[in-house]
């Protein structure tokens, strides 16, 4: 499912004048079925913008389209459930949004509240485990007990067990150690290549964006400054945004300024590995 931005702007007051408008001017597509990072310091409009998306909050101006969903001042949603049940928004810290006493209460809820049919319950919640890498033994644990990585697979799985078309996943690897990093960028390929969902994370980790992302949005003042492929974005200079580029790009621009030698742009750390034995040779 295809979420578009067209000529969105949001303010908190409507009194508040546009140049201090938490949004303006966006317009921005998230293809179906691809990994789109948005990037941007605190205070940039990044959680806004996927408030958006989840009819959260509604545009003070302009239109957000989310399939055949349109959200927008003038245009009343029908069925506001019929549209979050397609969107499934993992929060920034999960802990918080848990609130119920096991594990399988956390994944049913969401099926629960959406009206699933009670026969597939018990079946989308192992499935909903499984695909996160957790199996059924975890069930009847309290889920304030899990370990970070744990707790972020769960509230993965709470909303993949309603099967949502649009995953959005707000500062997905804060408090991961390096091994539960691994798993969450597994799990996130997944979900684009054999689920075919489609994924956007909020996150200034643009080593895992490189990885995994296939489109960047960088917001700064909550308006958009770049939007393209993460290769196009990733090259530019992103400190004077509070950011920082990924290492292997950095390396990469190292070598073609001081070496003149163009390596090419990788994704992973293993293929520029490759490429530098390959010119070493």
């Amino acid at each position: 499912m295809e979420v578009k931005f067209n000529d969105v702007y949001y303010v908190y007051n409507e009194k508040t004048p546009i140049s201090k408008m938490v949004l303006g001017n966006i317009n921005t597509t998230f293809k179906e079925g691809t990994i789109s990072g948005i990037i941007g310091k605190s205070g940039s409009g990044k959680t806004t913008l996927i408030e958006l998306i989840n009819a959260l909050i509604i545009p003070t101006k302009g239109r957000v389209e989310v399939g055949s969903n349109v959200i927008s001042k003038t245009r009343k949603i029908r069925n506001i459930n019929n549209l979050r049940y397609k969107i499934g928004l993992v929060f920034q810290t999960p802990e918080e949004q848990f609130f119920c006493n096991t594990v399988k209460e956390e994944i049913e809820f969401g099926m629960k509240y959406f009206k699933k049919s009670v026969k597939s319950i018990e079946k989308h919640v192992s499935d909903a485990l499984l695909m996160v890498g957790l199996d059924d033994s975890y069930l009847n644990r309290n889920p304030f007990t899990l370990s970070s990585g744990e707790m972020r697979k769960v509230a993965i799985a709470s909303i993949l067990a309603f099967n949502p078309k649009i995953v959005i996943l707000d500062e997905p690897t804060i408090g991961l150690d390096n091994q539960s990093k691994k798993n969450l960028i597994k799990i996130i390929k997944l979900l684009k290549n054999r689920y075919k969902k489609t994924v956007i994370i909020v996150s200034n980790d643009t080593d895992l964006l490189l990885q995994i992302a296939d489109h960047v949005v960088l917001l700064d003042k909550g308006k958009i400054i770049y939007d393209n492929n993460k290769y196009e974005v990733f090259k530019q200079d992103l400190e004077k945004y509070g950011l920082k580029r990924p290492k292997i790009i950095e390396f990469e621009q190292m070598v073609l300024e001081k070496k003149n030698i163009k390596i090419g742009y990788r994704d992973d750390i293993n293929d520029l590995m490759k490429d530098v034995y390959r010119y070493v040779k």
